[in-house]
């Protein structure tokens, strides 16, 4: 099978590990780079000998013949970059959160419908070896169908002294990571029909909130609680992992620090230990995550290959993109909100 050309959109920090997860996977051939500060884009032309680099977007469309387009760039430039592609029929995958509103969000899917042309989005999280792993031994373990589930993603990593411009954000927790966790709750134990959110600021020196907590009542009546934070210090933290626990019918699954995963049932605990795989090009401190991107590139491009889905869809990710702003719903109204299809 052919290679397929693409072109990357965006190249700042997150853009590094995307390409470098595409030459994993193989199969692609990066035809040109796209940033709108040009010289950041030459250095990574440079690292990675792409042939051609563009910082006016609209050249970039007219000049290359592309297969698909990789979104890398800040979700307030989503919209602009997917419509762009769509118009000019190329096949669009885009990072997550996939907009900074529900509104624009469900637009971008319709008009990508509309206009036949696929659009992809790259959801990384559900992908991370632990958490396959995790939902294997779910399926597979004989504990039955889950009651109560928590997913947890709390620690008192310093993320606004690597990043300080997330504290004049003022959706942040949620949007950042809520977009992960909620992705990762519909992927383990289904749809929501319900939820209601608390969030808080415990930092004084930010604009979002560091900290919420979403209940979920899934379709299978099991109910998730989805507890995020910056503002945790924990005896057992290991950021960037997340800790996972189903009770089920005939016992427990749990997802656990340095990635044990413990299935439980009347006749003991079974632990197996589930680490993610390692690549020369990621950063050994975040390899549970950026390892993640390998597989979850590996399914897009079967997906633009074949014609057949792919896992992360835009309108399959719509749904987490309902339940991202339906907490925020809650969390402002106090109420319990059942996610709405608009699309």
């Amino acid at each position: 099978m052919s290679k397929l050309r693409f072109a990357v959109m965006g190249c700042g920090f997150w853009s590094q590990f995307q390409i470098a997860g595409w030459f994993e996977v193989g199969g692609v051939e990066l035809a040109a780079l796209y940033n709108r500060t040009r010289s950041k884009a030459e250095a990574l032309a440079q690292r990675f000998g792409v042939p051609a680099v563009y910082d006016d977007p609209e050249a970039l469309f007219a000049n290359e013949k592309l297969d698909f387009v990789d979104i890398i760039t800040d979700v307030s430039t989503h919209s602009r970059f997917v419509h762009m592609a769509a118009e000019n029929g190329i096949p669009v995958i885009c990072q997550k959160p996939m907009a900074p509103d529900l509104e624009t969000a469900e637009e971008m899917v319709r008009f990508c419908r509309e206009r036949g042309v696929r659009f992809l989005i790259h959801e990384n999280w559900r992908w991370q070896y632990p958490i396959r792993q995790f939902k294997k031994a779910l399926e597979e373990s004989g504990v039955g169908r889950p009651f109560r589930a928590r997913i947890s993603f709390c620690n008192s990593f310093p993320v606004f002294d690597n990043q300080p411009f997330l504290r004049e954000v003022e959706q942040f927790i949620i949007a950042d990571i809520g977009s992960h966790i909620l992705d990762t709750a519909r992927f383990l134990f289904g749809e929501a029909k319900s939820l209601y959110c608390r969030t808080q600021r415990i930092n004084p020196s930010i604009k979002g909130e560091d900290v919420a907590t979403v209940i979920m009542e899934m379709g299978n009546n099991t109910t998730v609680v989805c507890e995020m934070s910056y503002a945790s210090r924990l005896e057992h933290e290991r950021f960037p992992e997340t800790y996972i626990l189903a009770e089920c019918e005939h016992g427990s699954v749990e997802l656990g620090p340095d990635y044990w995963v413990r299935v439980t049932t009347a006749d003991g605990t079974l632990a197996k230990r589930c680490p993610p795989p390692r690549y020369s090009w990621a950063d050994p401190r975040y390899d549970v995550v950026q390892s993640s991107i390998v597989p979850c590139n590996a399914d897009l491009l079967r997906a633009l290959q074949t014609g057949q889905p792919a896992e992360t869809e835009a309108a399959d990710n719509i749904k987490t993109m309902r339940l991202v702003f339906g907490a925020y719903e809650s969390a402002r109204t106090g109420r319990v909100v059942v996610p709405q299809a608009s699309v």
